[in-house]
C-alpha cells in the first residue's frame, strides 16, 4: 500500500488488499475480501462488493462525461465476484437515474469503458475496449465481444453473443448472436444457451420464433401476434415479445437466412 492516499471516512471492509499509488475517497465502499491493484482511483460515490478484483490503472466513479451533468450527488455500484481489468473507465450516473449499475460476477476486459447510467446485470462479459455510452442496458450472461462501440440509449437482450468490432446502434434482442455490418441477426448464441444448460427443445422453439421475426416475410407486429397466437406461452416467448415491443429504438435486422 505504498503512497496509497484512502481518506479516512472511506468505509474498507475485511481483508481488502489496496496496492501501491491508489486513491480512494471518502465516500466509497469497498466489501469483503476484494483486491485492488496499482495505481487505481476509486472516487466519490462508488460501492464495491466482496470478492471483486480492480485492475491497475482503473478509474471508477468518475465524472459522468455528458454535457447535462451539474455536479449532482450520484453513485456507481459493482456487485460481488466482478473482475474489472487493467485501465477500465466506468462513470457514475446523473440525474436521469442517479447511479450506474454493474452486476455479480462480470468481467469486464481491459481498456473497457462504461458510461453514465448504465445498466449491466450478472455473468455478462464485456471484451477488452469496448466503448459503452451512457444509458445503455446489457442483460444477464451477455457476451459483447472486444472493439464494439455501443450507441447511448442501446438494449442488449439476455443470453445476447455480439461478435467483436461490432457497431450498436439498435437494440439486440435476447439469446441471439449477433455480427456483420450493418449488425444483424446471425442465429442463435447456441453455444452459449448450451452452455448455460438450455435443452435442444427450448433453443428449437427460440430458432422457430426467431424464424418468424426475423426470416419470414411479416412485419414485426404481425410476427408478434402470430408467435402469440401459435406458440405456446413460455417464459423465453413472453420476454422476446416484451423486449420488441418495449423497443424504442428499433431492433436490429435480419440477413434473410433459414437455419
Amino acid at each position: 500500500m505504498k503512497n496509497s492516499v484512502i481518506d479516512k471516512q472511506a468505509i474498507i471492509r475485511k481483508n481488502v488488499h489496496i496496492g501501491n499509488f491508489t486513491t480512494i475517497e471518502s465516500d466509497v465502499i469497498i466489501e469483503d475480501n476484494t483486491w485492488i491493484g496499482n495505481n487505481v482511483n476509486i472516487l466519490n460515490g462508488t460501492r464495491i462488493g466482496k470478492n471483486c478484483q480492480i485492475h491497475a490503472g482503473a478509474v471508477l466513479g468518475g465524472i459522468p462525461q455528458d454535457l447535462k451533468y451539474k455536479g449532482e450527488y450520484t453513485f456507481l455500484e459493482i456487485g460481488d465476484h466482478t473482475v474489472i481489468r487493467e485501465f477500465v473507465t466506468i462513470n457514475k450516473g446523473t440525474a436521469s437515474k442517479t447511479i450506474t449499475s454493474i452486476g455479480h460476477n462480470n468481467l469486464i476486459m481491459a481498456n473497457t469503458h462504461i458510461g453514465h447510467d448504465c445498466t449491466v446485470g450478472n455473468n455478462c462479459t464485456i471484451g477488452f475496449n469496448v466503448g459503452m455510452a451512457g444509458e445503455v442496458i446489457v442483460g444477464d450472461w451477455a457476451n459483447i465481444s472486444g472493439l464494439t462501440a455501443i450507441h447511448q440509449f442501446s438494449i442488449i437482450g439476455e443470453h445476447a453473443m455480439i461478435s467483436g468490432i461490432s457497431r450498436i446502434v439498435k437494440d439486440v434482442p435476447p439469446y441471439v448472436l449477433a455480427a456483420r455490418e450493418p449488425l444483424t441477426y446471425c442465429g442463435l448464441n447456441t453455444i452459449g444457451l448450451k452452455r448455460r444448460s438450455f435443452e435442444s427443445e427450448k433453443i428449437e422453439e427460440l430458432k422457430n420464433i426467431y424464424r418468424i421475426i426475423f426470416q419470414e416475410k411479416k412485419n414485426t407486429a404481425k410476427a408478434l401476434q402470430f408467435i402469440k397466437e401459435n406458440f405456446v406461452q413460455t417464459v423465453e416467448r413472453d420476454k422476446i415479445i416484451a423486449f420488441i415491443k418495449g423497443s424504442t429504438r428499433g431492433i436490429i435486422k435480419g440477413n434473410g437466412l433459414r437455419e
